[in-house]
């Protein structure tokens, strides 16, 4: 399981209210479900299979979270913020899944998923010599960033620098080492990291600045950012945010590939939701379906953060959609 510092359910100025908030009644607790509700209609019953898919957010109710490299503005210079940008233009949300699926499933370090990463992409192809000197790029607590981290490892190293990767644990701990120069370099997420700054500099309840649109969003973080002494190159395709998963089977049976479509064929009793106790409450979570798609389910499933037990709760039949982290290496095919 993945321990990680991004909010699994959306920026943090939309929800920051809603993060103390727990489930009613039984529900809250890992494991339990939440009492039937009033959905009309006969929804989708689970239908077990292995193969998980994540449904097209058609009507984008999630914020754009693509990966981009964050800089120490005083570390940063053209030729770093090139070589950095290799790896935005390397990347999707795919490729980002096949990488996961490497370390998370297949038991590779990180290091050996990204040098091989690096080989099959050409990415280190073209990159100009920087000014030189020593780089630390800081990684998060979790093996995304730690992939992430190792691929801008060696895009620097082609640019000149002498690189190490440190892990460093959360955007708590990072951020103020990337602020203060004690590392220079860290892979972030354009929506997270844009309402970090924005309710570190302006409170909890600041009004979000993030958005689905990611040139709204990254244009909002590059002005956080220069309050904050911090540079943005380029974002990714690569995006990690929240997803609603279903199995292959289940899209295949139902006929769902959107959850648009998911609204419009599985509203009612028979369809079930997982995902962490929070979800009933946050705005990108359950009731953002219902605003955004108008879905209703039966029950709700009180699980995990896009972990071992939602992915099991989809695998096994237990419920019919869950909330998975849209990078996850269970969405691989092969």
């Amino acid at each position: 399981m993945r321990a990680r510092t991004r909010l699994a359910i959306g920026a943090i100025g939309a929800v920051a209210g809603a993060a103390l908030l727990t489930g009613c009644g039984d529900a809250g607790s890992s494991g339990t479900d939440a009492p039937q509700t009033s959905a009309s209609g006969a929804g989708c019953a689970p239908v077990a299979g292995q193969q998980l898919i994540a449904l097209q957010d058609d009507k984008k109710l999630q914020n754009s979270d693509n990966v981009i490299p964050a800089v120490n503005t005083k570390a940063a210079n053209p030729q770093l913020i090139a070589a950095l940008d290799k790896v935005s233009a390397a990347l999707d949300t795919p490729k980002l899944i096949q990488l996961n699926k490497a370390v998370n499933e297949d038991r590779k370090t990180a290091k050996v998923a990204a040098e091989e990463f690096a080989s099959a992409n050409n990415l280190t192809a073209g990159i100009a010599k920087g000014p030189g000197g020593d780089i630390t790029v800081g990684a998060g607590n979790f093996a995304e960033s730690q992939i992430l981290g190792e691929l801008y490892r060696i895009a620097l190293t082609s640019a000149g620098y002498q690189v190490k990767v440190q892990q460093i644990g959360n955007r708590e701990l990072y951020a103020p080492a990337l602020e203060k120069g004690e590392i220079q370099v860290v892979p972030e997420y354009a929506a997270t990291m844009a309402e970090f700054l924005n309710t570190k500099a302006n409170g909890q309840n600041a009004q979000p600045v993030s958005s689905p649109d990611i040139n709204t969003t990254v244009t909002a973080l590059k002005a956080e950012g220069d309050k904050a002494g911090l540079t943005f190159g380029t974002p990714a395709a690569a995006q990690d945010q929240n997803a609603f998963a279903v199995t292959q089977a289940f899209a295949d049976k139902y006929g769902v590939r959107t959850l648009s479509e998911l609204a419009a064929k599985c509203s009612g009793s028979a369809t079930s939701l997982g995902g962490p106790p929070e979800c009933e409450q946050r705005p990108f979570c359950k009731p953002g379906l219902e605003k955004t798609y108008g879905l209703s389910v039966g029950k709700f499933s009180s699980l995990d953060q896009g972990g071992p037990l939602t992915k099991s709760g989809l695998r096994d039949g237990s419920i019919s959609v869950g909330l998975i982290f849209s990078s996850d290496g269970a969405f691989a095919t092969s």
